[in-house]
């Protein structure tokens, strides 16, 4: 927000310099962003008043003007402007004078000496386009120095608000802000009721209290709209970053920047009926001020007549009820709008206006009659007209309720560390606007209506902390006692760092994806639409689209793969983790996922290798190595399975005992396809919390004495998994076995269509002795026997 310091200093008449105002705002937790000046460096430009004009004998388009400047001769001035008339006072540069842009020097056009420059708002700096000179008001002192006139030696400053103070969003409040800490007066201009001249009402309904518990609106009649804004109000608005419309429209942007209460005028012969605050029907449409056109959905709180709706409630107005240059009569609004209920509704539609950024903060409940009031006198003294009754309906059920909250000097204390006096505290409170009581070390205080953030007994120590002054506020470093904590034997980082060692690369994607893709890896779980997206595809099908919540971190992958790829890059190991938001019958889901992608060759590129494409078994063994750092290699098992995403043939599920940790394989060929892919590409995701609950390794002593190997090839049908013939033989075998190889895998020759062999390495070894034959051979028979019974295996020969 930008705000005029010789404005906030008719409020608050402190002695400070700007540095110093600054500095305490800064200090009382308001950001400064920016002082810039009102207007750029000019000298000599001096109210002038045009007493004669007369056309010049050599151009058509230019005139010779006698203007006075308080001297005993008037000046001769040559004058291209076509709004220059007799009598009008205008900013006049002399011989000598430095303007922004240009030094003026006694010159001869067309042949008559000009004694100088009659000047327009854009030649002083005060505005970028200009239609001709600026006309002064008619009480401006001739001869007086325009830069004091104006007061142009005044600066803007801007200020960045955190969301809880909406209370400041206006000269009023700053202004309050710089009495709290000043201890000056605050001199707020008086606002006495505008007595009715005429009894016109228009009926009004709150629909929906929840979203407008208070409407207040008034009448006039026969204003003429098109009258001039003063020079002043143009000013005002101009150093506080608006510019000047029209009176009405002016004289509600003045409210707006002086109370901070938005308000509306609409043009009353445009209304049918009265006024009803409702939410609108979801597909209705309504043409705002912008001339843009917006299909309304059931949400949206809306300000209607008895035919249709007018205005986007909180947020902007409608066209076909704006007030133009034929309008005689007007309806003024002022409402208090519940920041719930316009939370987002000017971002739905893409708006961002200055009165949805105070009603989404927070506007004072107490001040519409105020403003409509303020509004009125400020109307009528510009533009004349008839005033009605001011009529107000208000819900009292829904207006916010003012909290009393008990504040304890002790707990004062504790948080800031120090003693502040309790006469200060006092003081501070009082000074703060709150209404208190005061018994036995307790206050009891009820916060001003203006004062929605403060609900808590922490929120009236924060403001007695940056009203007393941190800098006063002792520092001390905090004493605690240290204790061990005990520490994951498995981190995160362990697992990051593994993949990195096997080339993988951590990327971090948007939880925002795009919805079509989203919807062919996961199809069987619904995904959480947003509201407001930060991009949407719409009519566009190269657009980005973020539209949904990831259900699977796959989506962001396979699009930054897809974004590599298509720049030559074929060979990447890439790895996320990250929250996926899964819809589920007891709300939203959100759990923590690592998941990663390949593509290409197996190694990079050089002269001593092939050009050999990643497989099935490449992803497998980067999935193993994960896994191993949590659990033993034989509590994971990988079990043939399907998905979505997946390669029917090329996918499995990655399972510890009987819970499925994820999946991986190869990307289906249709996604492939559709996206215009280069294969082979593997992917694999996993839950992160089963990988980051370890088990804690034992020390066993290493025998001395020698271990013995015994290979043995079985027969088995060719569809069942070898990992269910290890999980038989390590349960048959005794603790003889300390561990056993699957080295070779035959389909072929000398075997049936059906069959498979496998060659299996077994490695027993005894703690205390040598093993002898005798015990080797039962170990193996006994297995042997097992296989046959459970499995069908025999030994091949």
């Amino acid at each position: 927000m930008k705000i005029s310091e010789y404005w906030l200093r008719e409020w608050v008449n402190h002695l400070l310099s700007t540095k110093e105002l600054v500095n305490q705002l800064t200090m009382a937790g308001l950001e400064i962003d920016n002082i810039t000046p009102v207007a750029p460096d000019f000298t000599q430009v001096i109210v002038g008043e045009v007493l004669s004009v007369a056309s010049h004998p050599h151009a058509e388009k230019l005139t010779i003007c006698q203007v006075n400047i308080g001297n005993t001769q008037p000046l001769t001035i040559v004058c291209g402007a076509s709004n220059v008339q007799v009598g009008m006072r205008v900013p006049t540069a002399l011989i000598g004078a430095q303007l922004p842009e240009l030094k003026i020097e006694k010159a001869k056009i067309r042949g008559i000496v000009s004694d100088g420059m009659l000047c327009s708002a854009k030649e002083l700096g005060l505005t970028e386009i200009s239609s001709g000179l600026m006309s002064l008001p008619k009480d401006a002192p001739v001869g007086e120095e325009v830069r004091n006139y104006l007061q142009l030696n005044d600066v803007t400053i801007e200020i960045d608000f955190t969301p809880n103070r909406g209370d400041c969003l206006s000269i009023n409040g700053i202004a309050r802000e710089v009495s709290l800490l000043t201890r000056c007066l605050l001199n707020r201009p008086k606002t006495e009721a505008v007595a009715a001249t005429i009894n016109d009402l228009i009926p009004i309904e709150l629909q929906y209290p929840q979203g407008c518990p208070r409407y207040v609106g008034r009448v006039i009649k026969q204003a003429n709209v098109n009258a001039p804004t003063p020079l002043w109000m143009q000013e005002r608005l101009r150093r506080c970053g608006l510019r000047s419309i029209s009176a009405v429209v002016d004289v509600t942007n003045y409210i707006l920047l002086e109370l901070g209460q938005p308000l509306h005028a609409f043009d009353l012969a445009k209304l049918n009926g009265g006024i009803q605050v409702r939410l609108a029907t979801a597909g209705e449409e309504l043409t705002l001020l912008d001339g843009q056109t917006r299909c309304l959905d059931g949400q949206t709180l809306v300000i209607a007549d008895h035919q249709q709706t007018v205005a986007i409630a909180g947020v902007m107005g409608g066209f076909d009820t704006a007030v133009t240059a034929q309008t005689q009569d007007i309806f003024l609004e002022s409402a208090y709008f519940s920041p719930e209920a316009l939370a987002g509704t000017a971002r739905r539609y893409y708006l961002q206006t200055d009165a949805s950024y105070r009603f989404e903060r927070g506007v004072d409940f107490q001040l519409q009659r105020q403003a409509i009031e303020r509004a009125t006198a400020l109307l009528l003294d510009l533009t004349g007209g008839q005033p009605g009754p001011v009529i107000e309906v208000t819900d009292r059920t829904t207006l916010p309720i003012i909290p009393s909250i008990t504040l304890r000097n002790a707990r004062i204390k504790r948080l800031l560390g120090h003693t502040i006096p309790l006469t200060e505290v006092s003081d501070i409170l009082k000074r703060l606007g709150m209404t208190l009581t005061h018994e036995n070390d307790t206050w009891q205080v009820t916060p001003p209506s203006y004062r929605f953030d403060l609900r808590v007994e922490a929120d009236l120590i924060e403001e007695i902390a940056r009203v007393y002054g941190y800098n006063q506020l002792p520092s001390r470093s905090p004493l605690s006692r240290l204790t061990m904590r005990p520490q994951p034997a498995v981190t995160l980082a362990q697992i990051q760092t593994t993949l990195v060692q096997r080339e993988y690369q951590e990327v971090i994607t948007y939880s925002f994806v795009d919805a079509d893709l989203q919807v062919q890896l996961t199809p069987d779980q619904p995904a959480i639409t947003l509201v407001n997206p930060i991009a949407k595809r719409q009519d566009n099908p190269t657009a980005i689209d973020l539209s949904v919540m990831r259900t699977t971190l796959w989506t962001g992958l396979i699009q930054t793969l897809r974004y590599n790829q298509s720049r030559q890059q074929n060979r990447l190991r890439l790895f996320e983790t990250g929250l996926r938001f899964i819809q589920t019958a007891n709300g939203i889901q959100q759990e923590n996922m690592i998941a990663g992608i390949i593509s290409g060759t197996r190694q990079a590129e050089q002269w001593g290798n092939g050009h050999t494409p990643i497989d099935f078994f490449d992803m497998k063994g980067d999935v193993e190595a994960v896994l191993r750092i949590s659990h033993p290699v034989d509590e994971n098992t990988f079990k043939a399975d399907t998905h979505p995403a997946l390669h029917p043939g090329q996918t499995a599920a990655i399972q510890q005992g009987e819970e499925i940790l994820g999946y991986f394989g190869a990307l289906h060929p249709s996604i492939i396809q559709r996206l215009a892919l280069i294969p082979p590409i593997y992917l694999f995701e996993i839950r992160l919390s089963p990988l980051l609950k370890t088990y804690l390794p034992k020390f066993r002593e290493v025998s001395k004495y020698p271990s013995i190997r015994r290979d043995i090839a079985i027969i088995v049908e060719r569809n069942l998994n070898a990992a269910e013939v290890i999980k038989q033989i390590k349960a048959t075998a005794s603790e003889l076995l300390t561990d056993l190889i699957l080295f070779d895998v035959y389909q072929g020759d000398h075997l049936k269509s059906s069959e498979k062999s496998l060659a299996i390495g077994l490695i027993f070894q005894a703690f205390s002795r040598n093993l002898t034959e005798m015990e080797i051979d039962s170990e193996i028979g006994k297995i042997l026997a097992v296989l046959e019974q459970r499995l069908r295996a025999h030994l091949r020969k």
